[in-house]
Parts: C-alpha cells; structure tokens; sequence
C-alpha cells in the first residue's frame, strides 16, 4: 500500500523523491521554447536542479531534527509532488535559491525551541532571509516570521529583538559594498519591486486552476487538524509548530502581493504545507481514507500532465 510504503524513512524514498523532482524539471523545461540549447544551458538546469533536490533534503533535514512529524519521508514526497503539481516552480532562478535561504532561514528559526545559541540562531535567520531577499525580493516577508518566533516564545531579552535587525543590517551594508564594486553605484545590485498586483488572470487555465485548487483545499482541511493537534505536543514543540503555520500564511501571502504571478511564486509554501499535510496524514485513523488522500495527492499532478 502506498501509506504503508512511505510510513518509514528509506533510501529507496529519497530516489523516488529525486526521480519526481527530475520529471518536474524535464517537463518545466520541454514547455521552454526560446531557450538556447547549448552546454551553458544544461549546466545552469543542472545546478538549479541540484538546489531544488538539496532544498528537499533541506526539508527532511528541518524536519526530522526538529521533529516536526513522525519518522517518515511523506514531507519530501510531497513537496517533489508540489513540484510536479505547478512545474513552473522550477523554471525561476532566483526564486529557487531565495527559497533555498529561506529554508535555511526557517531552520535556525525552528530550532530556537532548544532554547541554545538563541543569539546566533536569530542573527543568522535575518542574515538568511536577507539574502534570500536579494534574489526574490518579496521573500522579506519572512523576517516577520523571526519577530513572530520571539513573541512565541515570550522572549523579553532586548538583545534578542535587536540582533534580527543585525543580521538584516548586516547584508544589507555587505551588498551596498559589493554594489559600489560591481556597479558603481550604491543600489544596484538590489532587485527590488514594491509593487503589488492582484491580477490573478495569468492563473486562468485548467492546469493552473486544479492545481491551486488542490493546494489550497488539501493545505486548509489539513491546517484545520494541524492546529488542533498542536494542543497535544508537547510544551516545548508548540512555538515550532506555530511557526510552520505562520510561514505558511506569509508564503500565501506572497502568492497575492507579488506583481508577476508567473506559477513561481508558490514554491515558498511548498515546504510549511507539505509539514502541514504530513501531520495531517499521520493522524488519519481510517485506513482506507488515509490511501485515498495519499492516492489523490500523487495522482493529481500525473493527471495534470496530460493537460
């Protein structure tokens, strides 16, 4: 049975994991027309694949030293699914690797519950989302998710609250610098766009619609369970808990604001709705419903490619 497959961290789960992640790419890539094939060109779709499958592992990583669900792989394979459900989530550059420091970003946040080397962990959040910030500029909505993780933790240390402002401080005097270098001037290596559109027709197709659809409806019923079960982890799990919730909300939030919905956008809330769903699945008592959620997760997005 499929739940049963994954139930239980594998190797052979990472190499499914890879092959789906690989199919997304291939077909993201086949839909390129103007593109020049040359060896420049499959060494950049080599490296942003390697990101995306690092970004993966990333996400195992976070997940099972935090322990944020149980010991399975049904978080990676979701978020290769994600992938495979909206492919142009890979076609982007500079949002893969903005997401790439975002979730290295949410793995200092997270692991703040330790309550060790708070100091370092949040400066190094800020520098993080900072970073990620200079390739995808709306991904600074997450430092609220730093501001946030503090009033969770009712933390009243004020040196907590000023070294997230550090790290961002930090970056930003780091590129002003490189800026001068490169470009000569004192702005120019920061792409930044503070418009905002709710121009959503560039979502109107079958494709698009179904699998917004499936996200969104599969990510609220699970966050609905999500947040009730977070009543019974234990006390010092919680605020991590939360955290994944409100990283959601941010991602979703950047999905309405960003100016050019090309499809890219989502791949910010593929990590936090793959945990959600994850919690989801693992709480699922009836047998049966649990293979059919599981099953209509994996087979949409197969569906999808025939569109």
């Amino acid at each position: 049975m499929i739940t049963s497959f994954f139930n239980k961290s594998k190797p052979i789960n990472f190499v499914i994991v890879f092959f789906v992640t690989l199919l997304a790419f291939l077909i993201a890539r086949i839909e390129l027309k103007n593109e020049v094939v040359s060896a420049q060109f499959f060494l950049k779709q080599a490296v942003l694949f390697l990101i995306a499958f690092v970004s993966i592992l990333l996400l195992n990583f976070i997940v099972s030293k935090n322990s944020l669900t149980k010991k399975n792989n049904y978080e990676i394979l979701l978020f290769s699914l994600f992938l495979l459900t909206i492919t142009q989530t890979t076609r982007n550059s500079d949002i893969l690797l903005s997401n790439f420091f975002i979730l290295l970003g949410l793995r200092r946040i997270v692991s703040i519950r330790s309550q060790r080397d708070v100091k370092k962990k949040l400066f190094d959040a800020a520098f993080w989302v900072a970073v990620a910030s200079l390739f995808y500029f709306w991904s600074i909505l997450f430092f609220i998710l730093i501001i946030l993780s503090l009033v969770l933790y009712s933390d009243k240390n004020i040196r907590h609250w000023i070294l997230p402002f550090l790290g961002l401080t930090t970056v930003f005097v780091i590129s002003v610098g490189a800026s001068i270098v490169l470009y000569d001037s004192f702005f120019g290596i920061f792409n930044t766009s503070f418009q905002i559109s709710y121009d959503f027709s560039s979502y109107n197709s079958a494709k698009y619609l179904i699998a917004i659809t499936m996200l969104i409806s599969f990510g609220i019923w699970s966050s609905i369970f999500y947040l009730q079960n977070i009543k019974k982890k234990k006390k010092a799990f919680r605020a991590s808990y939360k955290t994944v919730i409100l990283a959601a909300v941010l991602a979703f939030l950047i999905v309405l604001l960003v100016p050019e919905k090309t499809g890219s956008e989502f791949l910010f809330l593929f990590a936090p709705l793959a945990i959600i769903i994850t919690n989801y699945i693992e709480i699922i008592q009836e047998k049966w419903f649990k293979e059919i959620f599981v099953s209509a997760l994996i087979i949409v997005p197969f569906l999808l490619l025939l569109l």
